[in-house]
């Protein structure tokens, strides 16, 4: 199927700090030739941190493109798009919970927004934390809380949690573990 679309150019309009905007031209195909969006990103990796007593740590923090404060699962992009995303689920456990881990294993892989842009990210459960230290950037602000399973999966039906990453996160987690 891939056959039929030709991407004949990839052109990029605005270089930013976590994302690059481009414009492609593709012929489809009827042979038509239209001009898609594409929105390139490096990656990500998040972590669903589980304490001793089966609560989970949940990051709340302030989105700008919500204008509101959110309920997540710790997550945060790669520092290249070669940096392992093990490394970088570890590295953002303990920047945004003040916990560590040795015990960190795959769970599952998401795709955010297919029709156009490629983000992938890669979640990961977290057993045996080990208190450390939050290492947050200057500009994050995040409030760290715990939460049974069955809590975050009320917050997920009623719609207070609408974060992909973490719904996922929290309803594979829920599927496998329990």
């Amino acid at each position: 199927m891939a056959e039929e679309f030709k991407r004949l150019s990839r052109d990029l309009v605005q270089k930013g700090a976590i994302i690059d905007y481009y414009q492609d031209t593709v012929q489809v195909p009827n042979g038509n030739i239209v001009k898609w969006d594409f929105i390139g990103h490096k990656g990500a990796a998040a972590v669903v941190p589980v304490r001793e007593d089966g609560k989970i740590l949940m990051v709340r923090q302030y989105r700008n493109a919500l204008d509101r404060y959110t309920l997540e699962v710790p997550a945060g992009g790669l520092n290249g798009v070669d940096e392992p995303t093990r490394t970088a689920a570890a590295r953002e456990l303990e920047e945004e919970t003040g916990y560590r881990t040795d015990e960190l294993d795959f769970l599952i892989t998401i795709r955010t927004t297919v029709a156009f842009c490629n983000e992938k990210i890669d979640i990961y459960v977290a057993k045996k934390l080990i208190p450390s230290h939050q290492h947050l950037d200057e500009d994050e602000f995040i409030n760290v809380e715990a939460h049974t399973v069955e809590e975050l999966m009320d917050m997920i039906y009623n719609c207070t949690i609408q974060d992909s990453k973490t719904i996922c996160a929290i309803m594979t987690y829920a599927h496998k573990y329990l």
